[in-house]
């Protein structure tokens, strides 16, 4: 990609290029793209676990959900359009604070893609247990050990068609695509016309749990899960032709489809389900096709056979549509580690069709990974949804940086009210995290710190790695720490609501409902504009920027084109 300038000062490059990779992703191929991130297994599952918490209000979750997305979603259109580079969450915060705050972020992005496939299998595997039983024990919630020899050859199978070129592999996910969205509002018009208006006060009470089961449901029942993937277009930027035009316009299309179908889903789900399940409310349906598969249960159950065998096949595309391309996306996370210099530079390696090879191997290897310490789709839903909201949090923190540090820079797409849309994204983001409970946040931490464990000794043998820009993050570990303890005494326990045994709650409940989300969003907006004001100076900046800007600079330069 040509480099762009400007007139200010003797650091004029104000886009950085990537190695190896071929623009070939038009409008629908970056639409699809995240789409098909988007409705995976999280449609299959989510209806239900949300229903379980609070009732017909889950209905407002997944609209509060979408629009609580959409903020989100409009910082990383702005970004992915102006540096339009492959793993682009991974490499913003680089760009705009330094090595210190990008090992964070990056580490998460990183997380993120990589444990998704897995997740996306076990979903696979408990729908499939319908036709072969012995791949998952619904008893447990756990795959057995045929469905974790399974799981392994699918996860091959997602590395396996990523070797194609990515004009090939785009044609493959777009009809995957167009399945995964016709079949959803397919559902969703058959039982429209089974709905049933009582159903949303099933139990006694439309919002089971009130306002504070609402917000936790958001994460806990895996509803944040289900819209993660818009940024999917922003981890292929580099593969996406005309980016400025095409990139924005793909991650708002994909959300405001995602949030659409989701909703209606949610709507037809609570509406189409029999009277004689709900004498206890949604919480305490006990048919086991309802909770091993869904939407094909129900279907099963008000005598729509033909659609609940076209949603069984269907719980095989989705989830395999969405980890073929969080395969993808993972590959590309790791490439755009490797050009900020925190993995090993054999990671940016591309085939002759454009394809970071390397990072499709691991991305197949560290998700054997997850496989063995959670057994079960829920399992894993709160910690993925922490990690993919922390990596989420970056971007309206770069928003707001590059909008001080280059406003002469051009902005395809500029995010509307940025200087107070930033951020409330922020805000948003630390609510989400503190919603997931103190359960996944002191997780996370350990993750964060075995990252910057792997990440630093990765480094240690690079003499081009950055410096760690230490001034520019002094702001990160007290937004770690500051929401590790605020989550700590705060109302959210985050022990799973659908773990087997699940845990006694290790927060202390000391600060007030209400109260906590307020300690919230000041904690919130003191570390936003903290990071505002410490953020890298521009001529630094810049010069991040530059180190990426130069194919002939680069140790991978050697690659195919």
């Amino acid at each position: 990609m040509a480099t762009e300038t400007s007139g200010a000062g003797p650091a004029v490059v104000t886009r950085p290029t990537d190695v190896g990779l071929k623009r070939e992703l038009g409008l629908i191929g970056a639409t699809w793209a995240s789409e098909t991130s988007i409705i995976g297994s999280g449609w299959l599952f989510g209806a239900l676990f949300a229903a379980q918490a609070v009732g017909g209000a889950a209905v407002l979750a997944w609209a509060i959900a979408g629009v609580v997305v959409i903020v989100l979603a409009l910082c990383h259109a702005e970004l992915g359009a102006m540096y339009p580079v492959s793993g682009g969450t991974a490499r913003f915060p680089h760009f705009a604070f330094g090595s210190v705050a990008g090992i964070s972020f990056g580490f998460f992005s990183y997380v993120q893609a990589v444990t998704i496939a897995p997740i996306e299998c076990f979903a696979f595997m408990q729908y499939a247990s319908y036709f072969w039983p012995g791949i998952y024990n619904p008893h447990t919630h756990v795959v057995t050990g045929a469905g974790f020899v399974l799981t392994i050859v699918l996860m091959a199978a997602f590395v396996a068609v990523n070797f194609l070129a990515m004009r090939i592999f785009a044609r493959v996910n777009n009809v995957i695509t167009w399945w995964k969205v016709a079949i959803p509002v397919l559902a969703i018009i058959v039982l429209l016309f089974k709905f049933h208006g009582g159903n949303f006060t099933a139990g006694g009470s439309f919002m089971p749990g009130g306002i504070k089961a609402l917000f936790g449901a958001l994460p806990a029942a895996g509803i944040i899960f289900a819209y993660s993937g818009f940024e999917q277009a922003d981890q292929l930027a580099g593969e996406i032709k005309n980016p400025g035009r095409n990139l924005p316009r793909a991650i708002i299309i994909s959300i405001l489809i995602g949030t659409a179908i989701y909703v209606l889903l949610q709507v037809a789900f609570v509406g189409a389900m029999p009277a004689d399940q709900l004498g206890k409310g949604f919480a305490g349906i006990t048919n086991t096709d309802v909770l091993s598969g869904p939407f094909a249960g129900l279907a099963g159950l008000i005598g729509l056979g033909w659609l609940a065998w076209i949603l069984r096949i269907d719980a095989f595309v989705s989830p395999t549509g969405t980890g073929l391309i969080y395969t993808t996306g993972t590959s590309r996370v790791s490439y755009g580690l490797a050009r900020n210099r925190y993995y090993p530079q054999i990671f940016g390696k591309v085939s002759k069709n454009g394809i970071p090879w390397v990072g499709l191997i691991f991305a197949f290897l560290i998700g054997l990974l997850f496989l063995l310490p959670f057994p079960s789709w829920h399992s894993l839903v709160g910690l993925i949804t922490g990690a993919s909201v922390l990596m989420y949090a970056g971007a309206p923190l770069s928003v707001g940086a590059f909008r001080g540090q280059v406003p002469e820079a051009s902005r395809p797409y500029r995010m509307p009210a940025a200087a107070v849309l930033a951020p409330a994204a922020f805000i948003v983001a630390d609510l989400l995290i503190y919603w997931s409970g103190f359960e996944v946040v002191w997780k996370l931490g350990i993750v964060l710190v075995l990252g910057y464990v792997v990440i630093g000794a990765f480094m240690a043998f690079d003499p081009q790695r950055p410096p760690l820009d230490w001034k520019s993050a002094v702001w990160l570990p007290a937004w770690l720490i500051g929401l590790g303890i605020i989550s700590w005494q705060g109302q959210y326990s985050g022990a799973a609501s659908g773990d087997t045994h699940p845990l006694p709650p290790t927060n202390t409940f000391h600060i007030g409902f209400w109260y906590d989300m307020l300690v919230i969003a000041a904690f919130s907006l003191a570390i936003y504009y903290w990071a505002m004001w410490t953020k890298l100076p521009r001529e630094e900046m810049l010069t991040l920027v530059n180190k990426q800007a130069s194919a002939g600079d680069d140790p991978m330069s050697d690659v195919h084109h």
